[in-house]
């Protein structure tokens, strides 16, 4: 099967390779490309970067957003979809002078660029806690070694941008980069956890849909994805039993790329907001290993982690600083998390521990899109 799938692969590279030969002759223009796997969606981050970059520096922007559900292990329906998706991107970066990305884009790595083009690295997290790219090769969560080889797994990549000295090393090692490639930048989305505007705004929109929000304090669940979600149900389920309904909304927000059923009459599953809008009206935040506990950090609502699976999700991915620094509660049984939600909550550390993770909380946009800017001219 491995044998197959190799050849599969470097099949299909030489013949993408082959046919970005015909798009390298077009004309550069004065155009930023903007790729994501991450949504089909143009991100806060695409959206505000690309929104600056348009009005203050006057430049192109197109943005190409579209995931590629099972990556390699997709269906053949999926990757031939996908295929075609890929002939726009290579024509957009043959004609762009940066293209910025915030996930692994296969046609950014596996590709001969022109030498004018500056790719940049976003990522779409700012803060390090599971393992993530090369620190996972072999593992469950993780690619084969030899298909990541194949794939050029996170190359080409000319500068990474990351929120502080903290996350760096985590990124150096995931995307198995040189230290030179780094800049402290932090991502556009953060402005908008201080712009009172879009909190109202978004607040309201939500309240609008889900009017029983506006009656007690509202737990958000935000559970990272992973690739084997046996026994996930179990988990919420538990989670549900025991859960104090009389007190709190519990507003469950899943991976975009989830494929898990967690209908329950008492629990709205969201999938109209973003979990990052959804912070705008949380009290409490509640994930397991997901990095969104620094945008709820940030806002100053208390982070609780319920790691029911954390045995399994150690040995299946892993983490990259040591869970138990990482600010409130961690709780295995979900009674035990329950009971947390009342006890006493230290946001002196979960403060410090913000601050000690990430450089810049301001004018973030603005910074970045400088940067980008630069190298335009």
């Amino acid at each position: 099967m491995l044998f197959l799938k190799v050849l599969i692969v470097k099949l299909a590279v030489s013949v993408l390779r082959l046919i970005y030969c015909l798009f390298k002759p077009l004309k550069i223009k004065n155009k930023v490309v903007m790729i994501s796997r991450q949504s089909n969606k143009v991100s806060d981050d695409f959206r505000m970067l690309g929104d600056e970059l348009k009005a203050a520096h006057g430049l192109e922007v197109v943005y190409l957003c579209r995931t590629l559900d099972g990556g390699v292990n997709s269906t053949i329906f999926t990757k031939i979809s996908y295929g075609f998706h890929m002939f726009t991107q290579m024509y957009h970066l043959a004609t762009s002078k940066v293209c910025v990305l915030d996930s692994y884009s296969p046609v950014v790595s596996i590709l001969n660029h022109k030498k004018d083009l500056k790719i940049v690295q976003i990522w779409h997290s700012i803060g390090k806690l599971k393992k993530f790219g090369w620190q996972i090769i072999g593992m469950e969560e993780g690619s084969s070694g030899t298909v990541a080889e194949l794939m050029n797994m996170h190359k080409n990549y000319d500068v990474i941008y990351c929120a502080g000295e903290e996350y760096k090393e985590v990124l150096m090692e995931g995307f198995n980069a040189d230290a030179s490639k780094f800049r402290i930048f932090t991502l556009p989305r953060i402005d908008l956890l201080t712009d009172e505007e879009y909190i109202n705004k978004t607040k309201s929109e939500i309240y609008s849909k889900y009017p029983q929000l506006r009656e007690k304090e509202t737990v958000i669940y935000a559970p990272t994805f992973r690739k084997n979600e046996v026994g996930f149900n179990e988990g919420f389920k538990k989670l549900v039993e025991c859960f104090d309904f009389d007190k709190y909304n519990l507003v469950v927000k899943l991976h975009p790329l989830s494929r898990v059923d967690v209908e329950d009459g008492r629990v709205i599953v969201d999938k109209d907001f973003s979990t990052f809008q959804m912070l705008t009206c949380a009290d409490k935040f509640v994930s397991d290993y997901s990095c969104m506990i620094y945008e709820a950090g940030i806002k100053g609502i208390p982070v609780y982690f319920y790691n029911y699976d954390m045995d399994a999700y150690t040995e299946k991915r892993g983490f990259a600083i040591d869970y138990s620094v990482l600010p409130g509660y961690k709780e295995r049984e979900a009674k035990a998390l329950v009971e947390s939600l009342e006890l006493p909550y230290d946001y002196e550390y979960l403060s410090s521990f913000i601050n000690g993770m990430i450089t810049n909380t301001t004018d973030c946009t603005q910074k970045m899109a400088e940067d980008i800017a630069s190298f335009c001219k």
